[in-house]
């Protein structure tokens, strides 16, 4: 464990107020807030999942998903366990929401570690925070990513970004890329399907966009959700608008998972979006579907020519630059 680094206490009564999400939990001696994972130990915060690793793995970049940021490159991504969310279409809900503590298949890993292992990696761009919400192994996440950018390395974190302005102030100034999980266009799904609130991840991805980190979103689509036209045009406007018209979109179809079990997204759904999306957005991409092609290619808006070919999360020919220009208009495209 390590004490948190977001939080204030009652000497009288022993209770601490968490301050590094949005929920404010007031947490009593022995308990834990929302998250599962920040544990009041008589009278401190603590973090219990501190260094607690549950899955580390070099992924392909296009995995967390990055299509805009050094594609091809692989990346060591590490995740713990614990979530400030209670999503019940978790995908990775037996470490956000592990049942039992006790059987969760966890190992410690030093920061120097995995230091290492991303510097001795060929191909490896850097340290992606990821699995599960790294919010809330925020003390870990930055005891990493100071010294991986003082090593050249470059810091991704994967995230609901349900965070308070100040910590993500902090984490703004050593992570280079988010891809931020933009679940619906409405307060009434975060607050029944997601035990949250729409605005506070708002304010996340306009934080981003204004301190001119690189930025892709995700939405699932999951069906009599948040697949409604009207709200999703809302949604991509709301994108171009505030965050540019140059941020990748990756929708996402859904598969039942956790506590909602039902059909998956049908694929018209997704086409139907994402033709939508793209008359507001120059880069759509659909996501967790079988056939590839066009809908995971990345094309220039400018020339109109395929710049990078994927399949899977296998890169085919790049037709950009070495400064992310596309070879043949010089447009940007990605970051390299």
């Amino acid at each position: 464990m390590k004490e948190a680094m977001y939080y204030s206490g009652d000497s009288h009564n022993g209770t601490v107020k968490c301050a590094l999400c949005p929920h404010g939990c007031h947490i009593q001696k022995g308990k834990t807030g929302i998250c599962g994972v920040r544990l009041n130990n008589q009278g401190k915060l603590f973090s219990t999942n501190y260094s607690m690793v549950t899955g580390i793995h070099f992924d392909p970049i296009e995995k967390k998903p990055l299509y805009h940021f050094y594609p091809g490159s692989s990346i060591l991504s590490v995740g713990t366990f614990g979530c400030n969310l209670q999503c019940v279409f978790c995908q990775n809900f037996h470490i956000s929401h592990p049942s039992n503590m006790e059987i969760l298949n966890t190992k410690s890993v030093s920061l120097n570690r995995i230091l290492k292992a991303s510097i001795e990696y060929k191909d490896n761009c850097g340290i992606a925070y990821t699995y599960n919400e790294p919010i809330v192994w925020f003390e870990y996440m930055f005891d990493i990513a100071v010294p991986a950018r003082q090593q050249g390395l470059k810091n991704v974190m994967v995230s609901n970004g349900y965070i308070n302005r100040k910590p993500l102030e902090q984490l703004l100034d050593v992570v280079d890329a988010f891809n931020i999980d933009l679940k619906a266009y409405t307060n009434s799904f975060y607050n029944d399907i997601c035990g949250g609130s729409l605005q506070p991840v708002k304010n996340t991805l306009q934080a981003i966009a204004k301190r001119g980190k690189h930025l892709e979103i995700t939405n699932l689509v999951i069906p009599g959700l948040n697949d409604d036209t009207k709200v999703f045009g809302e949604m991509v406007k709301w994108i171009a608008g505030e965050l540019g018209n140059d941020t990748p979109l990756h929708i996402n179809r859904y598969f039942p998972s956790y506590r909602l079990q039902i059909h998956p997204t049908p694929t018209e759904t997704l086409l139907r979006l994402r033709t939508l999306a793209m008359e507001m957005l120059n880069f759509v991409y659909i996501g967790n579907v079988s056939q590839g092609g066009d809908l995971s290619n990345t094309i220039c808006p400018q020339c109109r020519k395929v710049v990078i070919e994927r399949s899977g999360y296998s890169i085919g020919s790049k037709g950009i630059d070495n400064q992310g220009n596309c070879a043949g208009c010089g447009r940007r495209i990605v970051v390299l």
